[in-house]
């Protein structure tokens, strides 16, 4: 069997975490202005212009030791495939794309050779991914998988790519093709999140919980992954008790971990609960999606602190459109209709992103705009979506019918 390296620290648990890999915009700023003033330079070479936040002790021993012995063996491919695995971690639980550049460094020597070695094309993907570079992604796993056609890693980040693009029977096949030694539960999480995209919520839902409850010993990263999709499906269904009850089970495993946390802000805002919310994302200033969720909460409060984050969240994209840098549309499209209550240009950006991203939260975003902006019309492509994928959504369901009813 080659499952190569299919090591339980991140890769097990690896496709449910790059959902929020791409919400950050690198080197983000509180200040409303920075984005338009004139750029800083540092006086001394030595002067500290940022400190990124760190993983653990054990984490940042674990790093050094991986750089100095590549620094000593440059072209070392396995402890340059090590480090890069290190930072990619980071960088997903940390909702900070800078660690993905220094995961591409490590990787340099072999980037852009003709024929890459198997792993670097592997992670490259997964690098590929991350910038919403879909087709790129799906390219080199294909010459991953014309080579190893069970290479476990391969087929989830597959899997993870085409439910992006709204393509679940497709990452289905993916799902059914991981190799037989893989763990029951990372087979049943890949499983379950694609029938429950494809409108058999009920009975992805049963086959996640039942894995779940069956893998007592599973590692608490996967035993997050696998939590944060079964909130997520209960959502989807309706079933705000169960959903909660996941979230609140994920946090207590203590990881850091933004997807998780934005996720269950989400299930608080549906629920009228800014305060939690607030409660919850206290000081989640520097991660995009979580301020904008902060900021939504602390709206509803009336909290003071809200004007000065609306101001940092526009200055940021601003800063990313100048950049050309379309990987934030969706919160973009949110923040410009819910809290700059523009729904006509908001619809416009949900519209853009939904050409790359086709999840349940950008087809609610499509419908919510679209029904403010007064233009059920545009909402076309993503009915067409649902009537073909069957996905089962409440929240959605509801919008569908306002919409055909010309509720605002």
């Amino acid at each position: 069997m080659s499952i190569h390296n299919f090591n339980a620290s991140w890769f097990d648990h690896f496709i449910r975490g790059c959902g929020m890999t791409v919400l950050i915009l690198a080197g983000s700023i509180l200040n409303p202005t920075a984005a338009s003033a004139a750029p800083f330079v540092p006086s001394d070479n030595g002067e500290v212009l940022e400190r990124l936040p760190t993983p653990s002790d054990a984490g940042q021993r674990e790093l050094r030791r991986l750089r100095a012995e590549l620094s000593k063996k440059p072209n070392n491919l396995d402890l340059a495939l090590r480090l890069a695995r290190r930072y990619i971690t980071i960088g997903r639980t940390e909702a900070d794309p800078r660690y993905y550049g220094y995961a591409e460094a490590a990787l340099n020597p072999w980037w852009n050779l003709q024929v890459p070695p198997v792993e670097v094309l592997v992670l490259r993907a997964v690098l590929a991914q991350a910038r919403h570079a879909f087709d790129a992604a799906l390219a080199d796993l294909g010459l991953v998988l014309d080579v190893d056609p069970r290479h476990a890693q391969a087929w989830l980040t597959r899997a993870f790519v085409l439910q992006v693009q709204g393509r679940p029977n497709e990452a289905g096949e993916s799902c059914g093709r991981l190799p037989s030694g893989i763990s029951p539960l990372i087979a049943a999480t890949c499983r379950g999140r694609v029938e429950s995209l494809s409108g058999r919520a009920a009975e992805g839902y049963a086959r996640l919980e039942q894995a779940l409850e069956r893998s007592p010993d599973a590692d608490k990263g996967l035993r997050l992954w696998a939590l944060t999709n079964l909130a997520e499906i209960a959502g989807w269904r309706g079933d705000g008790v169960a959903a909660e009850r996941h979230f609140r089970n994920a946090l207590s495993l203590g990881l850091s971990d933004a997807y998780l946390l934005g996720a269950y802000a989400d299930l608080l805002l549906d629920g009228d609960r800014p305060a939690e919310v607030r409660e919850l994302l206290a000081g989640s200033i520097r991660v995009d999606a979580l301020l904008l969720r902060l900021t939504l909460a602390e709206t509803a409060l009336g909290d003071p602190e809200a004007a000065g984050h609306v101001a940092a969240l526009e200055a940021r994209f601003a800063a990313s459109r100048r950049r050309g840098d379309a990987r934030h549309r969706r919160e973009e499209a949110r923040f410009t209709l819910q809290l700059l209550q523009r729904p006509a240009e908001a619809l416009g950006l949900a519209l853009e992103n939904w050409q790359t991203q086709r999840e349940p939260a950008d087809a609610r975003l499509v419908l919510e705009a679209a029904r403010a902006a007064g233009a059920p019309d545009k909402a076309g492509p993503v009915l067409e979506w649902l009537e073909e994928t069957g996905l089962e959504d409440t929240r959605i369901d509801a919008l569908v019918q306002r919409l055909w009813e010309g509720e605002v």
